[in-house]
């Protein structure tokens, strides 16, 4: 595992939610969650996906300046005293997945409107670390790929969400790769799996709804 200590980090929920309260889940997250996280002092900016290919419908990522943060007063206050809302629908959630990752490698700059998550699906080597990270470096190459980024999810920090099994989860690495295109991200995320012995099925592919930035906050406050 790479040393964490001055990697941003990024907070990872991906989830299902029952099609009932699936109006008022994404109003919830679109008017008051992603806001209330991002105003949290040392988070940097928040984005919402939606499923193109994906087996889960949502995913929010919030990436912060380090990954102490979340062991931060400010955070504790927020994570423990969740509002009424929250309560709510994290009930709702179906299928749910949190991570709190480092980002141990990244490539490119900016976003892209399209990603593709690849998860290893097995308890990563040092060999694999260095290889995932070598993987994003390459495909970043590729015509339409915007940015990669390496996800090494903290088990102290990982705590499981309501609908989460707390037992037997599986805290394995993720490579992060965005484009401009659900081919452009699909391609390189290809090369990676056939590259890492990963079954080709297992990449999900996710479009961007919309995204918060903490500077955005700030300026509407003042």
């Amino acid at each position: 595992m790479a040393d964490q200590t001055n990697c941003p980090g990024l907070l990872f929920v991906w989830t299902d939610i029952d099609p009932l309260f699936e109006a008022d889940f994404n109003k919830w997250y679109d008017r008051e969650h992603v806001e209330e996280r991002i105003a949290i002092r040392g988070f940097v900016v928040g984005t919402r996906y939606i499923s193109s290919q994906a087996p889960r419908k949502y995913l929010g990522l919030y990436r912060t300046e380090n990954l102490d943060v979340f062991k931060s007063a400010d955070y504790r206050q927020a994570f423990e005293h969740q509002t009424a809302w929250s309560v709510t629908n994290f009930g709702r959630m179906r299928n749910a997945f949190r991570r709190v990752c480092a980002i141990t490698a990244e490539t490119g700059i900016g976003a892209g409107t399209w990603l593709a998550i690849i998860r290893l699906g097995r308890q990563a080597t040092p060999v694999d670390l260095l290889t995932l990270a070598d993987l994003g470096r390459t495909v970043s190459n590729i015509d339409g790929v915007i940015a990669t980024r390496l996800l090494e999810p903290d088990p102290e920090l990982s705590t499981p969400l309501p609908a989460e099994p707390a037992e037997n989860r599986l805290l394995d690495p993720i490579l992060l790769i965005e484009g401009t295109s659900e081919p452009a991200v699909s391609n390189a995320s290809r090369l990676v799996t056939e590259q890492m012995g990963i079954p080709a099925a297992e990449i999900a592919t996710m479009q961007m709804m919309w995204r918060l930035q903490s500077t955005e906050i700030r300026r509407q406050a003042a």
